[in-house]
């Protein structure tokens, strides 16, 4: 059996658990999820990758973050994704302006990057997932 046909199952508390007021306490959990099944919708294009860096700060993926990446999704405006820019990946928002394509940081240190007819670059995939440590350990 390959690692990515292993399912592990754990518990959820599926009745939603409140990031604002307190609600009831539910003293017990529903049946399990799996991550795998859940987070990763076309096993055979998804990967997972470290982000390293702070340019997608704003919209919450920091450095050390766990991403979900799809290859097989096309991206779309608005969209987060990990381009190919002459010989180096980037994480980056896509914005579609006029026949051209924008790679937006999230971040006001960082410029956009306009892509332009002589760049070599490709979209290599679209995150669907950001997953971070809260602990920060």
């Amino acid at each position: 059996m390959t690692g990515s046909n292993v399912s592990l199952v754990l518990p959820v508390a599926d009745g939603g658990i409140r990031a604002g007021f307190p609600s009831p306490a539910q003293d017990y959990l529903e049946s399990g999820i799996d991550l795998n099944k859940e987070l990763v919708k076309n096993p055979s294009s998804t990967f997972f990758g470290r982000v390293s860096g702070d340019s997608m700060a704003g919209a919450g993926i920091e450095d050390g973050d766990l991403i979900v990446i799809d290859k097989s999704i096309s991206a779309s405006e608005g969209d987060i994704a990990v381009c190919f820019v002459d010989g180096e990946f980037t994480l980056k928002r896509i914005h579609i302006e006029n026949d051209f394509v924008w790679l937006v940081p999230e971040n006001p240190k960082y410029r956009r990057i306009k892509v332009t007819p002589d760049q070599n670059f490709m979209v290599w995939g679209v995150v669907t997932y950001s997953i971070k440590d809260v602990r920060g350990k």
